[in-house]
């Protein structure tokens, strides 16, 4: 009896580790926010992996939609807390008939002839204009945070409801939080 009930853990433990790593993910590697005249620019790095039924619905045709969130607050003891928010949205679509991966967002978009490249391309986001110049005081804390997730509302609705119950689907980074100041200008005095 205890020789089936070691093997029965043993398997279930293995079964266990398979399915964790066959699970789709999302990590942040790398975030960069820079100013200019035009405001301030976020560049990001994601680490994406797709499960095999994420994989197996692109190569069906289903398009895949990746929001890219970033969020910036100011605590504010006397009201509510200042926040702007801003979104990306991301495709990702296989076409049959040229046999291409497409990333896209909004109108561009770019073909890719593998998932491996066009996965690459997806997971790197740069100079997405998130701040416009005045938008944020000098001198003030806020509290930034970035994250990525496969967004299940823009799937055809069968597809919806099989996200509801299935895990496969649930794909998404933690949010990244870190604190953010910006710093008044220095301006030399000319010499006298």
């Amino acid at each position: 009896m205890g020789l089936r009930l070691l093997a029965l853990l043993l398997l279930l433990l293995a079964f266990g580790w398979t399915a964790a790593a066959r699970a789709g993910n999302i990590e942040i590697s790398h975030i960069s926010l820079e100013g200019s005249d035009e405001g301030y620019a976020l560049d990001a790095d994601f680490q994406i992996e797709l499960n095999p039924r994420l994989e197996d619905a692109i190569d069906k045709g289903v398009p895949l939609y990746f929001e890219v969130e970033f969020e910036l607050t100011r605590k504010r003891w006397y009201w509510f807390d200042d926040s702007i928010s801003r979104q990306l949205m991301l495709r990702l679509s296989y076409h049959a008939l040229t046999r291409q991966y497409r990333v896209s967002s909004g109108a561009l978009y770019q073909s890719f002839s593998t998932l491996t490249e066009a996965l690459r391309v997806l997971s790197r986001v740069r100079s997405w204009q998130v701040l416009d110049p005045g938008q944020i005081s000098f001198g003030a804390d806020y509290q930034a945070a970035l994250r990525m997730r496969l967004d299940v509302t823009q799937l055809p609705k069968p597809f919806q409801v099989n996200a509801l119950t299935s895990r496969e689907w649930n794909l998404a980074s933690e949010w990244r939080r870190w604190p953010f100041k910006i710093r008044a200008p220095v301006t030399e005095t000319p010499p006298q």
